[in-house]
């Protein structure tokens, strides 16, 4: 599955609220310019993650199209199985099944109690494993990652899964990241992107961007980890803050921190260009040249 990524993809929650018209003009487009992978997230409020991945498989032909992430709290292990392993199966080393513990208000609001993110997730992949599944089934195992930001959820997935899916992150998470998973596991961080060299500008739509994120105890429990202070993540954020989650500038600027990432060790780059669906459209395209000239 790491060659089949390839180097750069793309991630986008446009993907999850559009309609499937746009989704698949959007996939088709993304495939044609030579990006190895379509990212896509899941929200209570939004499509279903493994229809949504068969809407985007059928209307490409080669590019993996990846959960970035399902949410284990929508549906329980024995569905998730039968889901994956039937997207898996009928578009073989084509899917990519991303899994994340979600948050508390996402897991809340369904009426579940959020309990320990690890301890959850690693009995959700047991339940998963112990599945009798009996239809007809994927010619290689369905690779699964986990949405994984701190050291005994990266354990997990360098343990249990093909690896980890790491979000809202700077270069410097990838370097820890890769220090606990080791040379072989996959590291897929995503990284939000803004065409924009105006810095007031530019800083505007990343802050608008990340502020739900800052208000999610993981992501800022995973920024305090790295060194960032209280004041970095208050407020908006910092300067400091956002230039490290939120690469802006041309697309040679932008390029510049995907092969930051890759030098600290990610396998693969999901670039989030900031927007509506048709911004990111228009974005993928001017970045396509830089981004995949390696």
């Amino acid at each position: 599955m790491k060659d089949r990524l390839g180097r750069v993809g793309i991630w986008t929650i446009a993907l999850a609220w559009g309609s499937a018209a746009e989704a698949r003009g959007f996939a088709a487009e993304a495939e044609e310019l030579g990006y190895g992978a379509l990212w896509f997230g899941e929200a209570p409020s939004g499509k279903e993650s493994l229809s949504n991945a068969a809407v985007l498989l059928a209307a490409t032909q080669r590019i993996t199209v990846a959960t970035g992430i399902s949410n284990i709290w929508a549906r329980d292990a024995t569905a998730m199985r039968a889901g994956g392993d039937t997207l898996a199966e009928a578009f073989p080393g084509r899917f990519l099944h991303g899994l994340g513990v979600s948050h508390l208000d996402a897991v809340s609001m369904r009426g579940h109690d959020y309990g320990k993110p690890v301890s959850t997730m690693r009995a959700y992949l047991d339940a998963m494993d112990a599945v009798d599944y009996t239809a007809a089934a994927p010619a290689e195992p369905t690779p699964r990652v986990l949405a994984a930001l701190r050291p005994k959820m990266l354990e997990l997935a360098r343990d249990r899964t093909a690896g980890a899916h790491p979000y809202f992150v700077p270069t410097e998470h990838t370097r820890r990241a890769r220090d606990v998973l080791g040379a072989d596991p996959i590291l897929a961080p995503e990284q939000a992107v803004v065409l924009e060299t105006d810095p007031v500008r530019a800083r505007e739509i990343a802050r608008e961007h990340m502020s739900r994120y800052l208000a999610m105890p993981n992501y800022v429990n995973s920024l305090l980890w790295l060194g960032f202070t209280e004041d970095d993540v208050a407020g908006g954020g910092s300067d400091r803050l956002v230039d490290a989650l939120v690469a802006w500038g041309d697309a040679d600027a932008i390029s510049a921190r995907v092969r930051e990432h890759h030098d600290a060790g990610a396998d693969h780059v999901a670039v989030q260009p900031l927007g509506s669906i048709s911004d990111a459209r228009n974005q993928i395209r001017e970045l396509a040249p830089a981004l995949l000239a390696d």
